[in-house]
């Protein structure tokens, strides 16, 4: 006999399990990349990826092949966990980029610096971006002078982003701001301290996005 559930349990637990709540540093470790998933701890002595540069797990250290398969979706893994996207939000960006003109993969990869959590990140208002995303969702950001707290939203040459009155005097904010000359600030946008703003002067080319991606492979593994 089946038991009766309360309407939308079984929702509010799906949208739990679709989210990553385990160590990012794990996911470093797994790709054999140091993404900066965590901010300012990547550049510390504490950073897992610097002390334990090997995956994750018992076997960790043991040496793997991959068949062609298996390079194609580690790749597509990687830049997944760097942006911090989900398989239907990573697979509906690879859908719109196959429809626009140009190279698919470049196209991917500017659609994913265009998503305004990673422009908050790159501005320096967050020090990672799942700090930016977080922040974004909070309220924290005014995009061409109207509150927008939708991380997803892909910012236009021209698009002004700025950080709420209210907001200017938020900690981490304010740290991550004093923090980016580590990382810098790229030429696509520009950023004007004083002021908490940051307006998009261009696209990013490919050669601006300085990832150790290979999206062919990304590209190959979605065309089977």
């Amino acid at each position: 006999m089946a038991v009766a559930r309360p309407s939308g349990v079984g929702c509010e637990r799906r949208r739990i399990l679709a989210r990553y709540i385990d160590s990012a540093c794990r996911l470093c470790r797994r790709e054999n990349l140091k993404m900066f998933l965590k901010g300012d701890r990547c550049y510390s002595d504490k950073c897992a990826f610097d002390r334990r540069g090997y995956p994750p797990g018992q076997h960790g250290q043991r040496r793997r092949k991959f068949s062609d398969y298996g390079i194609q979706l580690r790749e597509k893994q990687k830049v997944k966990r760097m942006y911090g996207l989900l398989e239907r939000q990573f697979r509906g960006l690879f859908e719109k980029a196959e429809r626009a003109r140009g190279i698919t993969g470049t196209n991917l990869l500017i659609l994913l610096e265009r998503r305004l959590d990673n422009v908050v990140y790159r501005l320096g208002f967050a020090n990672s971006r799942a700090q930016a995303r977080q922040l974004v969702r909070h309220n924290h950001f005014i995009v061409n002078g109207r509150k927008l707290n939708i991380p997803s939203y892909l910012v236009k040459v021209g698009d002004v982003i700025e950080v709420r009155e209210k907001s200017r005097k938020v900690a981490v904010i304010s740290d991550a701001m004093d923090a980016v000359v580590r990382r810098g600030i790229p030429a696509w946008i520009e950023r004007s301290k004083e002021d908490f703003r940051g307006t998009v002067k261009a696209y990013p080319t490919r050669e601006e996005l300085t990832m150790p991606v290979q999206e062919q492979l990304i590209v190959e593994l979605y065309s089977k």
